[in-house]
């Protein structure tokens, strides 16, 4: 299986594409002010104690006081109040904890007001994002991921990923992690350390190390509110998480991006460096690659299936609920429950895509199409397990009840992806009633004449819709010709379908929205 990271950028973030064979299977997007992503660390302060949720509301700079619960306080807890206030007070200057006494564990069943009060300044991390009407949750139980190990400060014990099922691997790596890794530190391996070398594995940890010791150095001078210790960029940690033989390409639209996520492969796998390519085409990168063409058509409450039938996806607040429908498949089959099996196969691999995809989270409830027979009713339980090995999220699924749902939990630490596939007439606004759409191209060419002759704009670029710019183009003497002899300007017409198709920008020279600069008549 190929594995492609396509990583396009705009002015107000940019949008991370992971494709497999060709196939877009997860669609992140990071804007410029991103802030309190998963794994952040702040230095929070106390605002409120809820003993009747034996929690507390976190302030750390978001508009909404960010949650943590006494379960989430980590057994080391106390431990990592009495290094933060030696730091804070610069009482110690150790940070990679050499020598540094840990404090008894903390009641696993014990009052969050008996550990905290209104105004303590705590280390906190964000381990779930802020979605709809909700702040970010957070825990105090520190990690810090890295391509093969996660740190884990104030804690001893060495974790092997249950993954990784061969048992003299694990006691190897076992043996091998705790001779090199220092006191006061846990370690998780995670699954792709299987059959590392001491060399990349003590690699990492120093890396790892190195991550906490100059984020405690900030901890000494940090105000409330201030990150301590930042996760690395989206793409980043895309690449850092998923990295392996079957990664062909990395390709990246903005150069700065390129350099950080070249020098970052360089870091951790040099002999990758190479698979890291910058975009130069002409046409946007989602649109060169089809990406957009396959965000409309998968994004969408109906989703086709490849050989017949479709899926009905519905979103409410307390779950998601997903229909399976074999369409016109049915005369392909000889008999009703292999049509049904078979319809239902194809659509356990797309709904597990769609999982990924759209970050689904919570209960998600899936009505396949009715079967008799046990055996095949267990056939798509397996196959929904399948699919789902390749989702990084924490996931539980069940078996199909008796009414023929299965019911799938899945961890959301981001919000939702959701893209409205249904575009809104621009004219009239969701009306139903529209001026003439011949009158586009008329309303295209009255503005580019303003911006190109009252505006004097020299390189003038239009993106449009791939319909408007036939129109504009077909033709040996076409309208933009017309354009070159009227205004002795040649304008570039840019093809994006992720335009409605009466809706255009003009770009200048540099990619930048050009604004029509109209005076009003009391001016």
């Amino acid at each position: 299986m190929s594995t492609e990271l396509l990583i396009d950028s705009a002015q107000n973030g940019s949008r991370i594409a992971l494709l497999q064979d060709k196939s877009l299977v997860e669609l992140h997007s990071e804007g410029v002010d991103n802030q309190f992503k998963v794994g952040d660390i702040y230095l929070g302060t106390v605002r409120k104690i809820v003993n009747g949720l034996n929690a507390a509301f976190i302030d750390v700079g978001y508009e909404k006081d960010a949650f943590l619960h006494y379960q989430d306080l980590g057994p080391n807890f106390n431990s990592l109040g009495k290094f933060t206030k030696m730091v804070r007070n610069n009482n110690y200057s150790n940070y990679n904890l050499k020598g540094f006494q840990n404090e008894p564990e903390i009641d696993k069943i014990g009052k969050i007001s008996n550990i905290l009060s209104k105004n303590n300044q705590i280390l906190v991390q964000v381990v779930k994002e802020p979605i709809s009407t909700k702040g970010p949750r957070l825990s105090c139980e520190l990690s810090l991921p890295g391509r093969y190990l996660v740190l884990v400060p104030f804690s001893d014990s060495v974790n092997v990923s249950k993954k990784i099922r061969s048992s003299d691997e694990r006691k190897r790596l076992l043996r091998l992690i705790n001779s090199i890794k220092p006191a006061n530190f846990g370690v998780i391996i995670r699954t792709v350390a299987e059959g590392q070398s001491v060399t990349e594995l003590d690699k990492d940890l120093r890396n790892l190390l190195n991550n906490w010791e100059e984020g405690m150095k900030k901890l000494l001078k940090a105000r409330s509110r201030d990150k301590i210790i930042g996760e690395m960029s989206m793409a980043s940690s895309l690449v850092r998480d998923l990295l392996n033989e079957s990664f062909d390409a990395i390709t990246v639209e903005e150069e700065s991006t390129y350099d950080q996520i070249r020098s970052y492969i360089r870091t951790i796998a040099p002999e990758k460096e190479k698979i890291v390519k910058l975009y130069t085409g002409k046409a946007k990168l989602f649109e060169s690659f089809g990406i957009e063409k396959q965000i409309k058509s998968l994004f969408g409450q109906t989703v086709s299936l490849p050989q017949g039938g479709y899926v009905i996806i519905e979103h409410t607040e307390a779950l998601h609920v997903i229909d399976v429908n074999s369409g016109n498949k049915s005369n392909q089959e000889s008999d009703q429950e292999s049509t049904a099996l078979k319809t239902n196969l194809v659509a356990a691999k797309e709904i597990a895509r769609q999982l990924r995809l759209r970050d689904m989270g919570g209960i998600i409830v899936v009505d396949f199409i009715d079967m008799k027979r046990a055996e095949n009713k267990k056939a798509i339980y397996e196959a929904m397990k399948d699919e789902l090995k390749a989702d990084r999220s924490k996931h539980t699924v069940l078996p199909l009840s008796k009414f023929g749902l299965m019911q799938i939990t899945r961890q959301r630490v981001r919000p939702e992806v959701n893209i409205v596939t249904k575009e809104t007439c621009p004219a009239c606004n969701g009306t139903g009633k529209i001026q003439a759409s011949i009158l586009v191209a008329d309303k295209l060419e009255k503005d580019l004449d303003h911006i190109a002759t009252i505006q004097n704009v020299e390189k003038i670029q239009i993106g449009l819709h791939p319909y408007l710019h036939a129109y504009f183009t077909t033709g040996i003497i076409s309208r933009r010709v017309k354009w070159f002899f009227k205004y002795y300007k040649w304008i570039k017409l840019i093809k994006d379908s992720s335009l409605p198709v009466t809706e255009y920008r003009f770009l200048d020279e540099s990619g930048e929205e050009i604004e029509l600069q109209v005076k009003s008549e009391t001016e």
